[in-house]
């Protein structure tokens, strides 16, 4: 019996490891009768549809392999010519991303973000309650141009930093050492340089010493080894997470390191509960303002890209989504957001007392919060004057949100009026143009000395150098987002040549007597619970054609229903595995994951309601969702035919 229960659980464990390609092989298998009995344009495309919404939730595949799948499979069931589904791969959201990397490898190759970051620390002070809303801003505004993943690997640091100095002042005072809190000479120790070696297509996160005798005057510039995100990085023999895409830059697999590392940091002795306290909600509050940060773009994450090309590809006629009306719609969103995430995680760790946590008073100050502002003014010394390649990204980086802001305003004329022939030039225009620059700008100074500047990045270069690389930007460059986006495009347009959304509108007829409020907060609530268990471009791509039919069927304004799910559909927070941010936050072993739930929730919980308040009052006049638009009325007709 014994003998028979081992080979049976040896059985079990051979599936369980094999699990991925079995549902590889199943799930086409078992779905094929649905193409073979009822052989139709719609039922093709609806099993096209559904294998790869399951491919991308159980992620069996890469997302970006997954997305693949109608490229094959349009054709061999006749939905779609080759031809057509290649075209979808490629859209004008492609040299809008393409633009906007080459900037951002910019501004982290010149450590841009770093001084941004240091600079809005150090105006914030280090009161626990303003080091956390210090820490927030800089976030948000940093995650609006940049992908939430790399803005959380590279603030994560930095605030790491500032944590192992007030945690080391402590333990040093509760030692009866109330002069100075020295380190000793082995905090080299500390990181390992191996994020060298690093695979561009995997971001590993290296476990940050439990020791506060190995960081305390471990200088920052060590803290951020990897040259990718800011983040130290090196390879690890630990479990992989799921690599959810919530930005759009790479976004690969990120593996949380060792499980009893984690918990060994967890049991290590902080100076007192109040000072945990402080960890876990600096932590936290980095990754949910990067959250917040990437709402505010349309480039801000890769499920705002999605929703804008599907959107614009099914409806032609709307010319309403663009930079300066979506910043105009999310930026209150943020700000409200940012505000109530802040009381939410002050109030749950570190209680209501803000006069304590939030005073400006030099008075105030205790001796460790002093230290940990002296930290921040050391590291932003070390960055020395601003440089002239910082100069010339900082034009450009304003140049290229004038231009998005200007090109069609909407109250009045843009420059794009400039011109004869009309409809020809989108954001990507500029995008592309101003990334191109960059490619031929040299990163020196005019009529400078080469031996003027001391700094690093000029060591291996020419006076001619430009200010980034094509390395500069291939590794910076998701391609996986690219195809993946692509994917969400092809399934779209199978949908609508099929007359699938169509089909699907009318099984959806019976919602037909709920209020569009109601209608809408049933799609927020399904989304937000959905991505927390499902990578987010992935959850939004199965959704926005089921939302536009629907839309369309029940006469409501598409965007009534289709912005609130794009924005929610970023709201997986709950869960190490619901982003990127999360699971590097996660991994510096500050917080549990019942923390990240019980905080998750809550902000779950605001951002579903704040956005729910935005598209019943601000939304409306900016976007008329009062009446149903002739745009979506055509398309209605045009999809009846």
């Amino acid at each position: 019996m014994r003998l028979e229960g081992a080979a049976r659980m040896d059985v079990f464990r051979k599936l369980w490891k094999a699990r991925k390609l079995i549902l590889v092989v199943l799930i086409p298998l078992s779905l094929l009768p649905l193409p073979l009995i009822h052989p139709t344009s719609e039922a093709c495309c609806a099993y096209v549809l559904m294998v790869t919404a399951v491919y991308w939730v159980s992620e069996a595949v890469p997302l970006g392999a997954a997305a693949l799948v109608p490229a094959f499979l349009y054709p061999l069931f006749g939905v779609l010519k080759s031809s057509e589904v290649a075209a979808e791969y490629c859209k004008d959201t492609t040299l809008l991303l393409m633009g906007v990397i080459c900037l951002a490898a910019s501004i982290e190759k010149w450590n841009l973000h770093k001084r941004i970051a240091l600079r809005m620390v150090m105006i914030a002070g280090a009161k626990p309650g303003m080091l956390v809303l210090g820490f927030m801003c800089c976030t948000v505004f940093l995650s609006m141009w940049l992908s939430n993943t790399s803005t959380t690997a590279m603030v994560m640091p930095i605030a790491e930093a500032v944590l192992q100095q007030l945690i080391c002042t402590g333990l040093a005072d509760g030692r009866g050492d109330s002069e100075t809190a020295e380190a000793p000479e082995d905090a080299s120790e500390a990181f390992s340089d191996e994020a060298e070696n690093l695979d561009k297509n995997q971001l590993e996160l290296l476990y940050p010493s439990n020791r506060c005798t190995e960081q305390e005057d471990l200088p920052l510039n060590e803290l951020q080894t990897g040259e990718v995100n800011g983040l130290g990085l090196s390879p690890a023999s630990s479990p992989e997470v799921a690599g959810h895409t919530n930005g759009h830059l790479p976004q690969a697999a990120i593996e949380i390191p060792n499980v009893k590392r984690v918990k060994a940091r967890r049991d290590s002795q902080y100076p007192t509960k109040r000072d945990h306290m402080i960890c876990k909600c600096l932590s936290l509050s980095i990754t949910y303002a990067a959250t917040i940060g990437g709402l505010i773009t349309i480039t801000g994450t890769s499920t705002n890209l999605i929703f804008a090309e599907q959107f614009n590809t099914r409806y032609p006629d709307a010319k309403v989504i663009n930079f300066g009306t979506w910043f105009i719609f999310s930026f209150p969103i943020a700000i409200i957001m940012l505000v109530l995430t802040w009381l939410w995680l002050h109030f749950l760790f570190l209680g209501c007392n803000f006069r304590e946590t939030c005073s400006f008073s030099k008075k105030r100050k205790t001796r460790r919060e002093m230290l940990s502002e002296s930290r921040i003014h050391e590291e932003y010394e070390k960055l020395g004057p601003i440089s002239y390649p910082e100069v010339v990204t900082g034009v450009f980086f304003i140049l290229m949100t004038l231009l998005w802001f200007t090109r069609e305003p909407g109250f009045v004329p843009g420059w794009t009026s400039l011109f004869e022939k009309k409809g020809y030039r989108t954001d990507a225009t500029v995008s592309v143009l101003l990334g191109f620059l960059l490619f031929l700008i040299p990163a020196r100074r005019p009529f400078s000395s080469s031996s003027s500047s001391s700094s690093s990045s000029y060591s291996d270069t020419g006076p001619l150098a430009p200010m980034i690389t094509w390395k500069d930007f291939q590794r910076l460059m998701p391609w996986e987002i690219v195809i993946l986006v692509g994917g969400g495009y092809a399934l779209a347009a199978g949908c609508k040549v099929s007359g699938l959304s169509v089909w699907i509108g009318r099984q959806l007829e019976p919602m037909s007597g709920l209020p569009p409020w109601a209608v809408t907060l049933l799609a927020c609530l399904l989304v937000s619970a959905v991505t927390e268990f499902a990578s987010n471009p992935a959850t939004l791509t199965v959704f926005l054609p089921i939302l536009s039919a629907l839309s369309e069927t029940l006469h409501i304004n598409p965007l009534h229903t289709l912005i609130p799910a794009t924005m929610c559909v970023s709201f997986g927070v709950m869960l190490p595995v619901g982003n990127p941010p999360n699971a590097i936050v996660f991994s510096y072993g500050h917080v549990q994951i019942g923390d990240m739930v019980k905080a998750g929730f809550g902000v779950n919980l605001i951002g579903v309601a704040v956005v729910m308040l935005a598209i019943t009052t601000w939304g409306i006049p900016l976007f008329n969702l009062t009446e149903f638009p002739a745009w979506a009325m055509t398309r209605n007709i045009t999809g009846g035919l």
